[in-house]
């Protein structure tokens, strides 16, 4: 009896091309790019079947880096060929890496379309908060006031805020991390489980043009009080303690941040995430300031049918009522045939 040896897992260093990479020193892609490989090994997926899709920037690069199949296309419609890439192949494991500039500027009206269709794939929006590869300009999420070579006396316009786009879009999945984030690989392994469109917002520091831009979220000292890690039925809790979190106003039906044992609040009085709630989802997307944690871990999830799912429903429905032979059938039959 022959005995067919077990496959061997892959390792992280497999999914490393030969390519060297081309990134500023200290630049957050290559965090980013890691934990994609420290993801891909754990996902059970052929690795022949992996799709990489970028459009154009720095963190566009991507697929030059990953020992996989891949796409560099253009500016702004990655997304026209992920789902090209999808529908033609439901089989492949399709991955589009953006940038704040490129996903949300010239890409937006692309971005919109994938978000709301649910094609099954996993994007990853790398937000430095500028345009890095065309030397500093501000982008769709730069905050308001910065000053860069296209806004030298500062930016009028405000913020994006990507993940709060992709619940207006309709996106059934929606979470947030950042560059250096140890648990980053976690977070992009629940977007993978998910049967349709998943956008992780990734927040990555761009050391030459917008260094240290999340310093204030980010920072060790800081971080405790600036971040809320949000885990599906569990309390909405932060702070250094731990006896910080989040309540519902009611009056004004809006988050407010409290204090447990203060003015006789209670952990009863604090909220539970529930990922499925799309209203308090997009609550703790729009949270950030001076008063409010950024919210990280995953925001939104609620399944529905993709969107090559249907198609393919279709075409099946459409084949039983015509049994006439396909074009490749006729082709196929012999040297000669009738038409």
């Amino acid at each position: 009896m022959n005995v067919i040896a077990p496959k061997e897992k892959l390792k992280p260093a497999d999914f490393a091309s030969d390519q060297e990479v081309r990134w500023c020193p200290g630049c957050g892609d290559y965090a980013i790019l890691k934990a994609v490989q420290r993801t891909l090994p754990d996902l059970d997926v052929p690795k022949e079947n992996y799709v990489f899709v970028s459009g154009i920037g720095c963190s566009s690069r991507f697929p030059y880096y990953m020992s996989t199949y891949g796409f560099h296309t253009i500016h702004g419609r990655a997304p026209a060929f992920a789902t090209g890439i999808k529908v033609t192949n439901p089989e492949l494991d399709v991955w589009l890496v953006t940038g704040d500039g490129d996903g949300f500027s010239i890409g937006g009206n692309h971005m919109l379309h994938v978000l709301r269709r649910n094609v099954n794939m996993q994007i990853l929006l790398c937000n430095n908060e500028i345009y890095g590869l065309t030397k500093g300009q501000y982008s769709p999420t730069s905050e308001t006031g910065l000053r860069t070579p296209s806004s030298p006396t500062g930016s009028v316009e405000s913020p994006l805020k990507p993940c709060v786009f992709a619940l207006g879009s309709g996106a059934r999945f929606v979470a947030r991390g950042y560059d250096i984030q140890k648990n980053l690989p976690d977070t992009l392994k629940r977007a993978h489980e998910h049967q349709g469109t998943s956008l992780v917002e990734i927040l990555q520091n761009c050391i030459v043009y917008n260094d240290a831009v999340f310093e204030d979220v980010l920072a060790r000292n800081t971080a405790a009080e600036r971040q809320i890690h949000v885990e599906h039925g569990k309390p909405l809790l932060f702070g250094a303690d731990g006896n910080k979190g989040l309540r519902l106003n009611t009056k004004s039906l809006t988050l407010e941040v409290v204090t447990i044992g203060e003015n006789g609040v209670t952990e009863d009085d604090i909220l539970v995430h529930d990922e499925t709630n799309k209203g308090l989802a997009t609550m703790l997307a729009e949270m950030g300031g001076d008063d409010m944690p950024t919210a990280f871990g995953v925001l939104y999830c609620n399944p529905a049918p993709t969107f090559e799912g249907g198609v393919d429903q279709q075409m099946a429905v459409e084949k039983e009522k015509d049994a006439s032979p396909s074009l490749d059938a006729l082709l196929r039959q012999g040297h000669t045939w009738q038409v």
